[in-house]
């Protein structure tokens, strides 16, 4: 979205990889006047959707990179685009840096990148609590690549100064992704097993972060977000 086309454009310019439901969150967030919001989807169906509400749309679907300055003078970049998919030649490789590395590094004017990771980093704890400090030892193939990506993407931040925040995200819930609408759905699970607590996060919550973080970024920094008790 972007400011009326009276006014003066934009100061500020979010780009999106993977412009999905927490990215779309934080951009409800944002000041039009303030602030355009351009993203990526993987299908022409989810670019018709982006483009429909607005918003500039990419086709992205990790397999061929962005055409040539699709998001120069972007001044804040969110990552919530998974690593690769088991069975994938290229699933170790977060799929925006394999296309995407010296373009990041090239930028000017950038002033936070944002990587959305998973608090599933931290393995099974046996319901123990863990901070940012906290060792990682994923359990799940996929929990691995997310660790990978993440090192990935703070390996970048020092060696190319890219203003890179990791979010590690419990399960998120809101609007359309509720019990109640997999109960509907017929996709609820009941999972009886004693000690075990799951740790969950309001998408609204969610963009409450990232929007906090974006206003006061402090480059390197590592976050948990979830709510105040697991259950």
């Amino acid at each position: 979205m972007s400011s009326s086309m009276f006014g003066a454009p934009p100061e500020k310019r979010l780009f999106c990889f993977g412009l999905g439901y927490s990215a779309r969150a934080l951009a409800g967030r944002l000041d039009p006047e303030k602030w355009s919001v351009a993203g990526t989807a993987m299908t022409r169906k989810g670019t018709a959707a982006l483009e429909r509400d607005g918003f500039q749309a990419h086709l992205f679907d990790g397999d061929a990179p962005l055409a040539t300055g699709a998001f120069s003078g972007a001044t804040h970049i969110l990552i919530s685009i998974p690593p690769g998919q088991a069975g994938d030649p290229n699933a170790g490789c977060d799929p925006v840096l394999r296309h995407h590395d010296r373009d990041m590094a090239a930028l000017e004017g950038l002033e936070w990148l944002g990587y959305l990771s998973s608090t599933g980093v931290y393995g099974d704890t046996g319901g123990r609590q863990v901070d940012e400090t906290s060792a990682l030892k994923p359990t799940s193939e996929r929990s691995r690549r997310r660790a990978a990506a993440e090192a990935a993407w703070l390996d970048m931040a020092g060696t190319a100064g890219l203003p890179v925040h990791v979010f590690r995200l419990a399960g998120i819930y809101g609007p359309g992704r509720s019990v109640f609408e997999r109960l509907r759905g017929g996709i609820a699970r009941r999972i009886e097993k004693p000690g075990h607590l799951f740790g969950r996060i309001h998408v609204d919550d969610v963009a409450g972060v990232l929007e906090s973080s974006m206003a006061r970024p402090f480059p390197g920094a590592i976050y948990n977000v979830t709510d105040d008790l697991a259950a």
